[in-house]
């Protein structure tokens, strides 16, 4: 089932119809959510909340459009009410979460200074660094998904990339030389 037809079944009233959209990209926007979040519990709210959001308002989806860019802004939407509305817990260990697939180039200590890195940073910043890196979406693909210009996510971008770059080089120096 395609992710049109399987809206035309929402909007029917099959329940079969919206368990494709969910089993379809419930995963990579658990991943999304916690690279907005930096937390497992609250990525996974946000994400229970954005599917019931998206189910509620497919009536106003317009089917030329492909189904998870929409339903990334009511993602990410969702990402920052939460974050707004919620106090700020310490984040969740390293041992028990990953944000980066284990390469076997990389050696694991390296990685888990990455990650670090990656969840000192605001939540813009890690969001826009992941999906161009991690996802490896394009300039003009950040654009839409974020719905910002596409000279906005290159400026984003490149300032992102330096508040990442200083604190990995900080964590770097400090575990490697003292």
């Amino acid at each position: 089932m395609d992710d049109a037809t399987a809206i035309r079944g929402c909007r029917a009233g099959d329940p079969q119809a919206f368990r494709h959209l969910v089993e379809t990209y419930q995963s990579q926007a658990i991943g999304h959510a916690f690279g907005i979040l930096g937390n497992r519990e609250d990525a996974l709210d946000a994400v229970q909340d954005a599917l019931i959001d998206a189910f509620q308002a497919l009536n106003r989806f317009d089917l030329s459009r492909k189904f998870y860019p929409w339903f990334y802004v009511i993602l990410r939407n969702r990402c920052y009410k939460l974050a707004g509305a919620r106090a700020k817990r310490e984040t969740e260990s390293l041992e028990d979460t990953q944000i980066l697939e284990p390469s076997t180039s990389v050696p694991r200590e390296e990685l888990l200074l990455l990650e670090r890195a990656l969840l000192e940073l605001d939540a813009e910043d890690r969001e826009i660094i992941t999906l161009k890196h991690l996802d490896g979406l394009s300039y003009e693909e950040l654009a839409v998904r974020l719905q910002i210009p596409e000279g906005t996510v290159m400026s984003r971008l490149f300032h992102a990339r330096k508040r990442l770059h200083a604190r990995v080089t900080r964590k770097y120096s400090k575990t490697y030389e003292g």
